[in-house]
């Protein structure tokens, strides 16, 4: 499944949020990987993969997939920094276990953000794209969500966020 209409929905977002908060001079790259990393850890948290010391459950799906999705805006905006518009790889997760998979995607965060090439990023949409199938998500059910908080996104920014 091509990922052009949501590089296209992104970049609008981006160019509005950079001229409506007058950053035109400013390359967000590093303030992007770092709100992804931070949306990374919120959608670990939802998942509640990690707490092996308690017994309560991880949220609601859809909770689950809105913070996927979250973090699936900053994936894109970081492809767009890099000047990549396309993904139309593979579905690729490295491990069966969530607990493995969020730390592999961490690690492939690090490794664009030092290297910034194509590779990285390219990895690092095969890898989340897998984290969301390891999630039970479809490919229709992730671009439906996208397309939701896209539009609540701007609504945000109408309202002043």
């Amino acid at each position: 499944m091509g990922f052009d209409k949501l590089f296209e929905l992104q970049k609008r977002l981006n160019e509005r949020i950079v001229r409506e908060h007058h950053l035109e001079e400013r390359f967000l790259f590093e303030e992007r990987i770092l709100a992804l990393l931070v949306e990374l850890g919120e959608l670990a948290n939802e998942t509640r993969c990690f707490k092996y010391w308690s017994l309560k459950p991880p949220s609601k799906r859809e909770i689950i997939l809105e913070e996927y999705v979250d973090g699936l805006h900053f994936i894109l905006s970081v492809g767009l920094d890099l000047g990549i518009d396309s993904y139309n790889g593979s579905v690729h997760y490295s491990n069966e276990r969530l607990v493995q998979q969020f730390l592999s995607i961490y690690e492939i965060i690090q490794k664009l953000r030092l290297s910034k090439e194509t590779a990285h990023f390219e990895q690092l949409f095969s890898e989340y794209l897998g984290l969301g199938k390891l999630l039970g998500f479809s490919s229709e059910e992730i671009v439906d969500a996208y397309y939701r908080k896209n539009e609540i996104n701007h609504i945000r920014q109408d309202e002043g966020y």
